[in-house]
């Protein structure tokens, strides 16, 4: 169910769709590709702030309105009118877009078909699903235009595919296409061309139907925990749990499967 649209500037939006419990961020700027620019990046970063903050939201699900992209990374024809000065200017605006995606505090799915590349495709790695159609071509080519991934790549993508991995494809920028991408991690299940956005929010919607205390928690403990020793993550997965164990939703929850019946999550 869509209970409407909501503009963050002129190239984003965010439309609501199960009793607005799941929240579906648009790239909207199709004349390029859903290319990143300064105007780009406040659109995004003031979206995912707003959607952070919306207690509502049980799951986001990034897409694009664009037929043969999801985004192609950098507007370079911006700046390749920049000077050093513009550039340093603009790098606090795209990385909050970046982050944003990234620092969302429940579930995001990423949706993509078409051109996933540089900045795009460090959009949806800042996503903790991705769901590719096999029109998906992804990359990070950044090397070939003389910068580094700076979305997050060089962080995300080793945590995906491992180092060496990551290595060999952000150091020969190649593109990799949808069936080679989910062999190797890049993406996580592979749809039918088309079906990206359709399965992209169906997954939400499973998503947003458990308990809105347990998924940002569980997401908390998944991110505060990767990279640390064992111990030191089952800590992180204890502190997790106190905060869902004294919750109304874990008596709800209880309660619901005694009771077999369909929870009512109060969502604290």
């Amino acid at each position: 169910m869509s209970t409407g649209e909501q503009r963050f500037g002129e190239w984003v939006a965010v439309r609501r769709h199960e009793d607005g419990h799941v929240a579906e961020l648009v790239l909207d700027r199709p004349k390029a590709m859903n290319a990143v620019s300064t105007g780009m990046g406040r659109c995004i970063a003031d979206a995912t702030s707003a959607l952070a903050a919306d207690r509502e939201v049980r799951a986001v699900v990034l897409t694009s309105t664009h037929e043969r992209a999801f985004c192609v990374g950098a507007d370079l024809k911006e700046r390749n009118s920049f000077t050093d000065a513009d550039l340093g200017r603009q790098r606090p605006y795209t990385r909050a877009a970046y982050t944003g995606v990234l620092d969302l505090p429940v579930p995001a799915v990423a949706a993509v078909h078409g051109f996933a590349l540089g900045g795009g495709f460090e959009l949806a790695l800042s996503c903790d699903v991705i769901v590719a159609d096999t029109t998906a071509v992804v990359g990070l080519p950044e090397v070939s235009v003389g910068v580094i991934p700076g979305g997050g790549g060089t962080q995300l993508l080793p945590r995906r595919v491992g180092a060496a991995r990551a290595a060999e494809l952000i150091f020969s920028a190649r593109r990799v296409e949808a069936a080679e991408a989910g062999e190797l991690g890049l993406v996580d299940l592979v749809v039918e061309a088309g079906r990206d956005r359709e399965e992209a929010l169906a997954l939400a919607a499973r998503i947003a139907a458990n308990s809105p205390v347990g998924l940002r928690a569980a997401k908390r403990a998944l991110r505060l925990g990767h990279g640390l020793d064992l111990r030191a993550g089952l800590e992180v997965e204890d502190a997790a749990w106190r905060t869902v164990a004294f919750s109304g939703d874990r008596a709800e929850g209880v309660a619901a499967f005694n009771e077999k019946r369909k929870p009512n999550w109060p969502g604290e």
